[in-house]
């Protein structure tokens, strides 16, 4: 899991954790899904910039989760 902090808050980055509970390389997941090795890097790495929907949407059908499973955001307390 990976935390990466923002003005209000911050997201925590969870894909690496679905791929080993899972037991599953990021290059079957690349094949399986049909996404760019790069792209899941960034996401494992919370190097996200943009957030692809559609790429998303994949990898929740993919590991039957919601997207709070792979990104979650949580706001600071005021």
């Amino acid at each position: 899991m990976v935390k990466i902090d923002m003005e209000n808050g911050y997201y925590l980055f969870k894909l690496d954790d679905l791929l080993n509970a899972d037991n599953i390389s990021k290059n079957r997941l690349m094949k399986d899904t049909n996404t760019d090795y790069k792209v899941l890097q960034r996401i494992i790495s919370g190097e996200v910039t943009r957030m692809d929907v559609t790429v998303f949407a994949r990898l929740c059908d993919y590991f039957d989760c919601t997207l709070e499973d792979i990104v979650e955001y949580i706001p600071k307390e005021h």
